[in-house]
């Protein structure tokens, strides 16, 4: 296992870098927040332009054909950036038409997701939160060969621009399933909810909303475990480079602040705040592509090294964060600061697909397998 960069994941991490300092600065970052949309239509062009939304989609459906490892490497520019919009949530949908889709499906949606004219995003966790299959309890009826969803889905991502919604129910066998519904079908309802992180997650109320079967995707456990791996590393990608980027901006002000007639950066006190981040962004960005590896090769160390790094990168994450805004003192808290953004996303990855406690537990569970 090799966790260097290879010279084409420098490349797409070095050009992903340049493009989103000069199509995502600051100052979009903050105007997405009040825009109604939450994301903006033009950059979503431009990166399909790119090729991002179809890096891992195979070249027969209009894909780039990478590996889910390069899909890390760009997705933690994005936490860098704090890129907003539906760009992971529709990764994750697209993934799980790439390893458990019908040809059918997989000729139906991947080429327009691939080419950024259709948006993707998953309905997972019910008013409970929770992440696990005990969380699901929405149920589909049968409707003759068909099916007929009922009920609620909460912080659904971007589902007020998704197109199409990959909604996790029990079908009538009690078999969990994905259901592919039309945003805009009749029966679903979306509210976005307010969020720490201004970003657009919604709640989702489904009623007497017919599928086709044709739209079902049904998996085993195995590849079940497979994408929701892939889910859990993109989150902690992504806080590997919003980590990163809260440490440069924080050492940078600890530079320029002059307090006492000096730097603040100059007192140890800072000093060691500075290292701790530092070792805390080291230890998450080794652990993240461990797991990215592990997952994108499918190796039997997957589950147990995606399991650790989400436990790791969440904890890590809001201790970095934590430590920024105490290098920034008071201020931090202020609009006026961009640190602030970066405090707040990070609470909304450290809760997706599980906080530290969940994968703790996860592990715990694996060892005494």
């Amino acid at each position: 296992m090799d966790l260097g960069l290879s010279e084409e994941q420098e490349l797409l991490k070095n050009s992903a870098r340049e493009f989103l300092e000069k199509e995502c600065p600051e100052e979009h970052v903050r105007a997405m927040e009040e825009d109604e949309k939450g994301y903006s239509p033009a950059l979503w062009k431009k990166m399909a332009d790119l090729g991002w939304q179809g890096l891992m989609i195979p070249e027969a459906q209009g894909g780039a054909g990478f590996s889910f490892l390069d899909l890390c490497v760009l997705v933690e520019e994005f936490g860098r950036a704090l890129v907003p919009g539906p760009f992971i949530p529709n990764a994750v949908c697209a993934s799980e038409l790439i390893l458990a889709g019908s040809d059918a499906q997989k000729q139906k949606y991947l080429p327009k997701i691939a080419d950024g004219s259709a948006i993707h995003t998953y309905a997972i966790t019910e008013p409970s939160g929770r992440w696990d299959r005990e969380g699901i309890e929405m149920k589909a009826t049968a409707a003759g060969g068909d099916f007929v969803l009922n009920g609620t889905k909460l912080f659904v991502p971007d589902a007020n621009v998704a197109d199409y919604l990959h909604v996790v129910a029990h079908k009538p066998d009690g078999a969990v399933s994905t259901f592919i519904v039309p945003r805009d079908q009749p029966g679903v309802s979306v509210t976005v909810l307010k969020t720490i992180a201004s970003d657009k997650q919604a709640e989702v109320v489904f009623k007497d909303v017919k599928v086709a079967a044709a739209d079902v995707i049904d998996m085993d456990a195995k590849t079940a475990a497979r994408l929701r791996n892939m889910a859990t590393v993109l989150e902690c990608a992504y806080l590997v480079g919003l980590a990163q980027r809260d440490f440069e901006i924080s050492v940078n002000y600890a530079k320029e602040r002059v307090q006492f007639g000096r730097p603040i950066g100059s007192f140890q006190a800072i000093q060691h705040k500075a290292a701790d981040m530092v070792t805390d962004v080291d230890g998450m960005r080794f652990i993240m592509y461990k797991a990215a590896w592990a997952t994108s090769e499918n190796e039997d160390s997957a589950d147990m090294d995606t399991a650790m790094a989400k436990s790791w990168c969440s904890d890590a994450s809001r201790r970095v964060v934590a430590h920024g805004q105490q290098i920034h003192g008071g201020i931090g808290f202020t609009k006026d600061y961009i640190i602030q953004l970066f405090f707040r996303r990070q609470k909304r990855a450290e809760l997706f697909w599980g906080d530290g406690d969940f994968h703790r537990e996860r592990v715990a569970e694996m060892l005494e397998i």
